[in-house]
């Protein structure tokens, strides 16, 4: 074997200060490297099961999906399911498997002032590497997390904001409904921006509140600022109403309703970001960081505008250069859309702008632009990409949820602190819809009615937004405390709210329409005189649409309202509403069609006939006014 030069293995042996090898050394050594191997090995293979463990509960999420929906059940919708499954094996991994690892020993570095985020420790001349944590209280010192599987299925916070939820929050620029969402623009806006900003304040003033009964009584151990509060008001602002959502598109609740709902959960979750941003960039100039200070207000104030139109900003330009000339190959276009997509989110954060904000409106941007400039095959591969990254994303999230009650070891559960959030969001969310929506129907041509308002105040919803939100920083007691009560609001407002909606909405007397008889076709408005079109709809499946691809329409930004469509099957001409309107085309008793008097006016005029439209062999004839 060659040997090193001696004066180069002089100078590693002073270097390292470590005496000259010998036989006994090489052996300790050689059997170090070996229990460092099986370590290794051993840590691949418990990356493995956590990583089977996700995917078997998303299996599992997706079998009991399919179930439900065979069966037509619509108490629990699918993300329920996923933090009950996470619930489960959460419970098996915190008590059904034994620690795997011995005590850590803790060293004392007194001569340290602050914590540092890599760490090399010299252990017997062999340097280490060590990665921060996270802060540990003296009281917990000796229950550190000694289960190795439950370190492993922790994942680090930033896995959620770069990986997960980017399709999530594209998915719902992209597949915004455009017609229904720019006619109630103004309103969504009052209800994201101002409504936002009301219900993080409410909330964030009466926690404040709270935490002063807390140390009152005696239940604060800690440090817990006004800041803090604000922070948490932020925070839990961030709606995620998509069991509602689910439910009202299933049942084909009122679109106004869908749009309003849709539109105001897709905007929040940017605003409630940047809010949180500016409230951590608060820093008063006093020697107290957390008093009251106008001009670190205003430089926060500052601070969110600069995010969120700097966010704006690029994800629109991403989006409109976001073109491809790829046409002759689909696959090539669909993955340069996806990769473009993408960076859009880590573009933001790159340049210090929020992600969430800039692949939303790149979504949006794009689902207005970039889609009608793609090849067939790739608007269909990017449609079904991004609906299943969304689909698979958001299950993960809500199965981690269920398994973070339990994996998660830095719970502080406060019941006087849990009750007063529980009643913050009830009171915050009240005061976000109602005097908003008093002020906005006093500009609306169609009011939003007091069984919308209702349905809106019960449809707040915390979800996904929430969680990463609140488990991005929990290095405090006080964001700890934080963390768990979001947790524990998430839970209630997806299992009971979520399973209340179609109560709600029949309570409520919000029209849906709910099938319950057959699925065989043809559709029964085929065959039903045109009064009968609302019994027919309701005696009909789902199912009889999808056998009957001419009643289709991809781009349901076509159909407006019940007053704005007429449909002509077959012979038949009805409306949306099943009647006939004086402007729209009629049919004659021989099975001719006619028309009326203002479209025969109208054609004589023009010299035209009247426009319609071909799609998949259905004619969608759009009345004209006169």
């Amino acid at each position: 074997m060659t040997r090193p030069p001696p004066l180069l293995l002089l100078s590693l042996l002073l270097l390292l200060r470590i005496p000259g090898p010998c036989s006994g050394e090489r052996s300790s050594s050689a059997l170090e490297e070996i229990a460092t191997e099986k370590e290794a090995e051993e840590s691949h293979r418990q990356d493995s099961v956590s990583l089977l463990t996700f995917i078997l509960l998303l299996t599992l999420t997706i079998l009991t999906i399919w179930l439900f929906k065979h069966r037509r059940v619509r108490f629990l919708h699918e993300t329920g399911l996923a933090m009950i499954y996470g619930l489960i094996v959460g419970v098996i991994l915190r008590y059904g498997i034994p620690p795997t690892s011995g005590h850590d020993k803790p060293l004392s570095c007194s001569q340290e002032d602050r914590a540092y985020t890599t760490l090399l420790v010299n252990i017997s001349g062999k340097f280490f590497e060590y990665t921060l944590k996270g802060e540990i209280s003296p009281g917990k010192i000796h229950n550190v997390e000694q289960n190795d599987m439950l370190r492993k299925v922790t994942f680090d916070p930033e896995v959620f904001f770069n990986i997960l939820l980017p399709p999530i929050i594209f998915h719902a620029g992209y597949s915004l409904k455009k017609r229904h969402f720019f006619r109630n623009l103004g309103s969504i806006l009052v209800y994201a921006f101002l409504g936002t900003a009301v219900s993080c304040f409410i909330i964030g003033n009466l926690m404040y509140g709270v935490v002063k009964l807390m140390k009152l009584v005696g239940q604060l151990s800690d440090k817990f600022y006004y800041t803090d509060c604000l922070l948490f008001g932020a925070i839990i602002s961030a709606t995620d109403p998509v069991t509602v959502l689910a439910i009202f598109n299933e049942l084909h609740a009122d679109v106004d309703l869908y749009a309003l709902l849709f539109g105001e959960s897709v905007l929040n979750d940017a605003v409630a970001i940047v809010l949180s941003s500016s409230i951590v960039a608060y820093q008063p100039t006093g020697g107290n960081i957390h008093a009251f200070d106008a001009a670190a207000f205003f430089k926060s104030v500052g601070v969110f505008l600069g995010i969120f139109s700097g966010s704006f900003m690029m994800g629109v330009v991403t989006g409109v250069v976001t073109f491809t000339k790829l046409h002759c190959f689909p696959l090539l276009e669909t993955a340069l859309f996806f990769l473009m997509s993408w960076s859009t989110f880590l573009l933001a954060e790159a340049c210090g702008f929020t992600g969430v904000v800039s692949v939303l409106f790149c979504g949006i941007t794009q689902a207005h632009y970039t889609y009608n400039n793609l090849s067939v095959e790739s608007r269909s591969r990017t449609k079904q990409l991004f609906e299943v990254l969304h689909f698979l994303a958001e299950n993960f999230i809500f199965s981690y949820m269920g398994l973070a009650l339990f994996t998660f070891q830095k719970h502080i559960f406060s019941p006087i602190f849990i009750i007063g959030a529980f009643i913050a969001v009830f009171l915050g969310r009240a005061a976000h819809i109602y005097p908003l929506s008093f002020f906005l129907n006093l500009g609306r041509r169609h009011k939003i009615s007091w069984n919308f308002q209702h349905m809106l105040m019960f449809s707040g919803l915390r979800g996904a937004m929430a969680f990463a939100l609140a488990i991005r920083d929990t290095a405090t007691y006080s964001h700890q405390m934080m963390f768990s009560t979001t947790l524990l609001i998430v839970f209630f407002t997806v299992w009971i709210i979520g399973g209340g909606t179609t109560p709600m909405l029949s309570w409520l007397n919000i029209s849906y329409l709910k099938p319950i008889l057959t699925h065989s076709g043809p559709p029964l408005i085929t065959t039903l005189p045109s009064w009968c079109g609302l019994i027919a709809r309701c005696l009909s499946t789902p199912q009889v649409y999808e056998n009957q691809e001419q009643l289709r329409d991809e781009d349901s930004d076509f159909i407006l309202n019940d007053s704005d469509l007429t449909l002509t099957y077959g012979d038949t001409t009805i409306t949306a509403n099943g009647s006939s309107g004086s402007h729209a085309a009629v049919t004659s008793l021989d099975g001719r069609k006619t028309k009326s008097s203002s479209e025969e006016a109208l054609e004589r005029d023009l010299g035209t006939e009247a426009p319609e439209v071909m799609s998949r062999g259905t004619r969608l004839v759009f009345p004209l006014d006169a």
